[in-house]
């Protein structure tokens, strides 16, 4: 009873919000499915992390310091960036480089959708963020959670846990956000022009090759990306390899799954209501979300440019694929082809679009570490 009476007093009105933040997410993941393997563990993280005297997380007690385990999970799964690179591995394993390699200069829409980082890299310095917390914050624009883990940890940010929330959140709502902007950068008729997609074949050593090549090429133009993109091609290697076939379903089921599953909980030791609960954590979110419609736009953007030069015209809706979200932004934007002309098919070219997205925000992950680490 003495013990129930003494959690009672340290309960407060902070910790109460965070229940509720986790409920929501919780919600998001089980009755909208929006990124469940994600959204769930964070969420039930967030409860455990903020209920009174929590063992779940490092507490003092008595004089003594009563270290929990999400913590311990962070310190050996994220302070050392194991969690992101393994999931990397996993990712790397699921991508299907082939649509990229068939139309290269698709390369080029995943380069235009970083626009939004740099933008809000330099909208958060303007807010008054340290540099280290700006690039941080600005890496969320690419829709791509374990790079923005990895930068803002590599960095050492002060707002980690809310930083991570925007990065996974934002991918979840991929096909809330994106279609709006799409919309608004597009015209009908563009959005109705077709693209036509001719089946060629990729040879196998040019797919064994790829994830060789770009792990050199990256590693030259950005030398602290070399993990990040290692770790990615190596998956990618290990599908395309021919040889380890079930080390690659263990990639892209087993090991993806159980990475991201305590990658999501651990991610809660950062969520506890002291730290998370300030107007940073809302302007974060805030600034995220102009990294990532930027980032939008400039795929769109750029498509619509290319357009003034070209004879065969590209629905600029691809560009929008460019962000990291592998591989939902491809499907939002198939999707919205098919709303316009139930007859067009551009899922293989945002698929194209969209893994080249995934290379270019780990690329740009590199230069913000090589810039500022």
């Amino acid at each position: 009873m003495q013990v129930l009476i003494e959690n009672f007093a340290y309960l407060n009105i902070e910790m109460v919000i965070m229940w509720l933040i986790g409920g929501l997410l919780i919600f998001l993941a089980i009755k909208k499915n929006m990124e469940p393997t994600l959204l769930l563990p964070i969420g039930f993280g967030a409860i455990l992390a903020n209920l009174p005297m929590s063992g779940a997380v490092t507490q003092i007690h008595n004089g003594l310091e009563e270290i929990g385990v999400l913590d311990v999970l962070f310190n050996a799964g994220i302070a050392n960036e194991l969690f992101p690179l393994l999931l990397f591995i996993g990712i790397g394993a699921m991508i299907d480089f082939g649509p990229l390699l068939t139309n290269p200069k698709l390369m080029l829409f995943g380069a235009a959708a970083q626009f939004g980082i740099f933008f809000t890299l330099g909208m958060a310095t303007l807010f008054g963020f340290e540099l280290k917390d700006a690039a941080s914050i600005a890496i969320i624009g690419a829709a791509d959670g374990p790079t923005s883990i990895f930068v803002a940890n590599f960095l050492g940010s002060n707002y980690l846990g809310a930083i991570i929330v925007a990065a996974y959140s934002y991918m979840a709502l991929v096909p809330i956000v994106q279609p709006p902007v799409i919309r608004l950068c597009t015209t009908k008729k563009e959005r109705l022009i077709r693209m036509p997609y001719k089946e060629k074949s990729v040879s196998r050593l040019t797919r064994i090759l790829f994830p060789i090549v770009i792990t050199v090429v990256v590693g030259l133009v950005a030398p602290r990306s070399v993990a990040l993109i290692g770790f990615l091609m190596f998956g990618n290697l290990i599908r395309e390899c021919g040889v380890l076939d079930s080390l690659s379903g263990t990639a892209q089921n087993v090991l993806a799954n159980l990475v991201t599953l305590f990658l999501g909980i651990t991610i809660a030791a950062r969520m506890q209501a002291a730290d998370f609960l300030n107007p940073m954590t809302l302007l974060i979110l805030g600034l995220g979300l102009v990294a990532f419609v930027f980032d939008t736009i400039g795929g769109v953007l750029f498509a619509k440019v290319l357009n003034l030069f070209l004879k065969n015209k590209i629905n600029p809706m691809i560009g929008a694929a460019g962000i990291s979200a592998f591989p939902m932004s491809a499907r939002v934007v198939h999707k919205m082809g098919r709303e316009e002309d139930p007859q067009n098919f551009l899922l293989m070219h945002s698929i194209g679009v969209n893994v080249s997205g995934q290379i270019a925000s780990v690329i740009a992950g590199g230069l913000i570490l090589s810039f500022f680490g």
